[in-house]
């Protein structure tokens, strides 16, 4: 039976509702089929729903958890699929959900916390782009009409707002092309290694946006492969997950040049200097770890230690990007107020 489509998705906080409440009833000593019942009746997102209720019939018809979860990718990433694996072969689901649950909170915290402090800055840019069309569209057809009456020509600034007004009005359909066009290409390029490359790396040279994005990053993966380690899924099936899951593909180089010199037994210290993504503090804490056998407990303080960074560049995001906002801010009301009064100095200036 196929999961029903309609226009829902499953979305990360429903996964991780999901978890946690399986962890729960395991804990409880539920069977796990009626867990899954359990969770499937009282879920709310109609997809979700489905892709339990499949579950459910897979492990019902002979299948293990594992095996049931991985028939759909879209929802149960490799990662978790390969950790409830490991739990199963090991005999401690109950201690993988455990640790699925808490990790995927975490992300979630992280994401809320970001949407949370973008809030401002989205809500001034979207009211001056609002505004500037409304003025555009209503106001300076009107100072247009007038200014045409008499014989004097308009400034710079005015023939710029003219220009914008005419190709929202008249000329639509050619933005629309135009921007279709560079989207299609944009797309096209970045479908290709060379230019998910330049994408990424440009990414990650943004200011501010450019190092929390880094820091995001290899705190998850510090912290996925500790997760991993402690689960017993061997080290090099591990930096080949957490590659796939890094989202920006400098990072996934750096991830597969970790793993391709642990696979020659040289450790993870060398290619993690020479990347150049690793603060000292970390290549260290990890050669500590690398050394002592306890790398897994070293990586959590890793993840600690970007989670500790990220937390204060969010904390202080609107007070980092301020002053650019206040620059755009300014730039646009300058150059409005400059379009529409210059103008009208020019007519009273005729008019005397």
């Amino acid at each position: 039976m196929g999961v029903k489509r309609n226009h829902q998705r499953v979305k990360f906080a429903d996964l991780n509702m999901f978890t946690r409440q399986l962890y729960t009833l395991k804990k409880a000593g539920l069977p796990m089929l009626l867990s899954l019942q359990a969770i499937r009746d009282q879920t709310e997102n109609l997809v979700f729903r489905d892709v339990i209720k499949n579950v459910a019939e897979k492990i019902e018809g002979g299948s293990s958890l594992s095996e049931a979860l991985a028939m759909f990718p879209a929802v149960f990433n490799s990662i978790y699929v390969n950790m409830v694996r490991s739990g199963e072969v090991a005999g401690k689901l109950e201690h993988i959900l455990e640790r699925l649950a808490t990790l995927g909170e975490h992300d979630e915290k992280i994401r809320l916390h970001i949407q949370s402090a973008m809030r401002y800055p989205l809500i001034v840019v979207v009211t001056l782009i609002m505004g500037f069309v409304f003025l555009i569209l209503f106001v300076v057809p009107k100072f247009t009409n007038m200014f045409a009456k008499f014989d004097t020509a308009l400034p710079l600034p005015t023939q710029m707002l003219l220009l914008i007004y005419n190709m929202i009005v008249h000329f639509w359909w050619m933005v629309l092309i135009v921007v279709g066009l560079l989207s299609f290409a944009f797309f096209k390029i970045v479908q290709t290694r060379q230019g998910r490359l330049m994408r990424d790396k440009a990414l990650l040279r943004l200011p501010v946006f450019g190092s929390m994005l880094q820091k995001i990053s290899l705190s998850r993966f510090c912290r996925i492969t500790s997760t991993l380690l402690k689960s017993g899924v061997p080290i090099l099936t591990i930096l080949d997950l957490v590659k796939g899951t890094s989202g920006n593909t400098v990072i996934a180089e750096a991830i597969e040049n970790i793993k391709n010199s642990v696979n020659d037994g040289k450790g993870m210290l060398a290619p993690m200097k020479a990347s150049g993504l690793f603060p000292p503090v970390v290549t260290q804490m990890v050669s500590v770890g690398e050394e002592t056998g306890k790398l897994d407990e070293l990586l959590v303080h890793v993840a600690d230690y970007y989670d500790s960074q990220v937390e204060y560049t969010i904390n202080n995001l609107v007070s980092m990007i301020e002053p650019v906002l206040i620059i755009f801010l300014g730039s646009t009301v300058l150059f409005l107020a400059l379009g529409i009064f210059m103008p009208m100095w020019s007519l009273m200036k005729l008019f005397k």
